[in-house]
């Protein structure tokens, strides 16, 4: 019995020694297993990329949600009087669906009867169980539905809804076969820079005891999250307001086949606003059906008569533009074709060729092109970029085609048929006349800044394409169209807005059949209607392009209605929110602003006020630290200057100030300013003089333009006997 008990005793201890060698027992490691049981493993999951305009106006980021679950296991419910799972399966379908209405209940009660039947724990739901609001969680819960589980989750958010939704496009919450999910762009920017969006989740392990609490003696292993990278946009939220709010009444009234809008700034070539309709929702994709493409870069039209602007531009430059010789309007013959004013080549008999841009007359064009002759023409069509991709910023860009095969292809493309554009094209090619001659290239991008470290890690600039004209030739192009919108014989007079000089083009062109047959739709509602303008015309500080496809119009109404309705709307807002005034654009554009820094705010100030410029002193006085705007600004009449010095600040009076006047001014005071609307200041909270000696907020009131001069509704009329002072231009 000793020697049993004996050589039982060594092969126990000859296991235990073999085990704290080995740490294996069959053929599991013993450390790990209990790893298992003691350590916790977090995901810490990276925020996507935010998306912002110019101003840093959210225009899309990741926003809590969360994702529905149903147990439907009954190994989940320990007490039968409080059940953990889906007791009663079309009570709970029922009631979901109420709350969730992308599934219908019968597709619910589907799902959980499935899962019932496969002996799954639990089932989910697909996009229609995630994104769920913390409103619509209190909802459900409220319900004591067993079983109803909520997990916090991720979605992409757009708080400006359709705001540029065919520009920006949508992203997407996905899950593998694995059950790993991210958020994926499907299309617009949120595909095309995926992979700068896209952030890096990070980890945290840590040991714990049964109770779930960490351990005394264990370390925090934590794997910081890296954000994906956020992308500002040249656009400005305001202007692009301006532009889809007016799309949408126009939109709305006339019920159009499709709609196109694009503002830029001329001298750097930023795209400030895009748009087109139909549009859609980025957070529902409802109104997605019919188009994916944005239609401003990646679709080519016939551009029409707004295409005469480069015509003349080519005829100009080249000395071969005589605005006072007159040609036999009407029709204009080109071997077997007749090719016809609009209208119906009656034409206005003998007319200078300047009457007949004004009139937009088709066969001064082809009058032109012979006093110019072809290879000439086709120069200057390439030097402005058509027939080639402008470089934006963006995928899909497509080039469109000058045909100069045949004879009548050369004579219909100075008008605009025939021959197909992009909107860009149009945009960037305007450029060069808005801006002295230079063509600047369209960009979108302004930057990429990785929010981790400040990095800016690409960072945009303007880009000159050429000079395809003379700076004197653009400045004669500029006059003559605007003509065109003054002129007494000019058929632009609808384009005319209040205390801004309109240069541009109108054009109506023919549509190609969609019937999959030859030739064009015909008739007063099947033409695309357009406007190529830019304002102040001395010297333009933006340019529109709005077009208009197949309207529904009125007996007395002309395609130039909705397409002045949306341009002059944009163009007057924007300019007014841009402080441009156009009676001393000129002058006041000739003066760079000094730098400041280190002077003296008494001498700075008086010399400004005589510059006529507004001087805002933020502080006490004294020496300047900080100016805006930057030295070598070229600045127009009645800016605003601020100059930051040390010391107590005293509240200016934000009356009439812009928007952006106002975020600068609370981004150099550092001032708790909490603004409210948009367009220009009504009113603040904290009055004028008011020396701030605390964090309370300054709240402080916009309006746009619209609705400061909009006739209030009746029921705010002043009563008899009362007066009012409006607000003056």
């Amino acid at each position: 019995m000793l020697l049993i008990y004996g050589g039982l005793f060594l092969l126990l201890y000859w296991r235990f020694a073999s085990i704290q060698a080995t740490g294996v027992v069959k053929g599991h490691e013993l450390e790990a297993e209990a790893l298992l049981q003691y350590q916790r493993n977090f995901v810490l999951s990276a925020d996507r990329g935010r998306i912002l305009d110019r101003n840093d106006n959210i225009i899309a980021e990741d926003t809590l949600s969360y994702r529905l679950v149903a147990v439907i296991d009954d190994s989940a419910t320990e007490n039968p009087k409080k059940p953990k799972h889906v007791v009663d399966i079309a009570k709970t379908a029922k009631a979901l669906a109420e709350f969730i209405p992308t599934i219908a209940e019968d597709e619910i009660y589907t799902k959980l009867t499935n899962g019932k039947d496969n002996d799954r724990y639990q089932v989910e739901f697909g996009t229609a169980g995630r994104g769920i609001s913390h409103e619509t969680k209190t909802k459900i819960e409220s319900l004591d539905l067993p079983g109803i589980l909520f997990f916090s989750d991720k979605k992409r958010y757009y708080p400006n809804g359709s705001f540029a939704s065919h520009l920006i496009g949508f992203a997407l919450r996905e899950t593998d076969d694995e059950g790993n999910s991210e958020v994926v762009g499907k299309m617009g920017l949120e595909l095309n820079y995926d992979e700068q969006l896209t952030g890096t989740d990070g980890s945290l392990q840590y040991q714990k005891d049964k109770g779930n609490y960490l351990l005394p003696s264990s370390d925090k292993i934590v794997q910081e999250a890296q954000d994906g990278n956020d992308i500002y946009l040249t656009l400005d939220k305001t202007i692009q307001s301006f532009l889809d709010d007016a799309m949408s009444r126009v939109n709305e009234q006339y019920n159009p086949q499709s709609m196109v809008g694009v503002v830029a700034n001329p001298k750097t070539g930023e795209i400030l606003a895009m748009s087109q309709r139909p549009t859609f929702d980025p957070d529902t994709r409802i109104g997605l059906e019919t188009n994916w493409l944005n239609d401003v870069v990646e679709n080519t039209i016939e551009p029409g008569s707004t295409f005469k602007a480069f015509t003349v531009a080519a005829a100009v430059d080249s000395g071969n533009w005589h605005p006072n010789a007159k040609y036999q309007s009407g029709t204009y013959k080109v071997l077997k074709d007749t090719i016809r004013d609009h209208n119906d080549g009656r034409g206005w008999g003998p007319i200078t060729y300047l009457q007949g841009l004004q009139r937009s007359s088709n066969t001064a064009m082809t009058n032109q092109l012979d006093i110019m002759g072809w290879e000439t023409y086709e120069k200057y069509l390439d030097a402005f970029g058509f027939g080639q991709k402008t470089g934006i910023d963006l995928p899909g860009e497509a080039t469109g085609v000058i045909n100069s095969r045949y004879p009548l292809e050369k004579y219909t493309t100075t008008f605009g048929q025939g021959s197909t554009v992009t909107p860009i094209q149009l945009i960037q090619g305007l450029t060069a006349i808005a801006n002295d001659g230079k063509m600047m290239q369209p960009y979108v991008i302004d930057k990429i800044v990785n929010p981790n470290t400040g990095e800016v890690v690409l960072q945009s600039k303007p880009k000159e394409k050429g000079q395809p004209i003379k700076p004197e030739s653009a400045k004669t192009v500029r006059e003559v169209l605007a003509s065109t919108v003054y002129g007494e014989a000019g058929n632009a007079k609808r384009f005319q807005i209040e205390g801004y000089e309109v240069a541009g083009k109108t054009g109506t062109a023919q549509m190609p059949k969609t019937n999959g047959r030859p030739g064009y739709d015909w008739g007063k509602n099947e033409f695309l209607y357009s406007f190529l303008g830019m304002a102040p015309a001395d010297d333009p500080q933006l340019i529109v392009y709005i077009s208009v496809a197949k309207p529904k119009l009125a007996a007395t109404e002309q395609g130039s209605d909705p397409v002045s309705q949306v341009f002059n709307s944009v163009a007057l807002n924007s300019l007014k929110y841009m402080n441009i005034n156009p009676s001393d654009i000129a002058e006041v554009q000739t003066k760079n602003l000094p730098d400041f820094v280190g002077e003296h705010t008494d001498q700075v100030v008086a010399g400004l006020e005589g510059d006529g410029l507004r001087p805002i002193i933020i502080g006490e006085g004294g020496q300047i630290v900080e100016q805006y705007p930057k030295a070598n600004t070229v600045l127009t009449k009645d800016s605003i200057i601020f100059l930051k010095t040390d010391g107590v600040i005293t509240l200016p009076s934000f009356e009439d100030w812009s928007l952006r006047n106002v975020l600068v001014y609370k981004t150099l005071s550092k001032l708790p300013i909490e603004i409210v609307g948009e367009g220009y200041v009504e009113s603040q909270s904290a009055s004028h003089g008011t020396i701030i000696i605390d964090n309370s907020p300054i709240v402080v009131k916009l309006k746009t333009p619209q609705e400061q001069y909009t006739t209030p509704p009746p029921e705010e009329i002043l009563e008899a006997g009362e007066t009012e002072t409006l607000p003056q231009d």
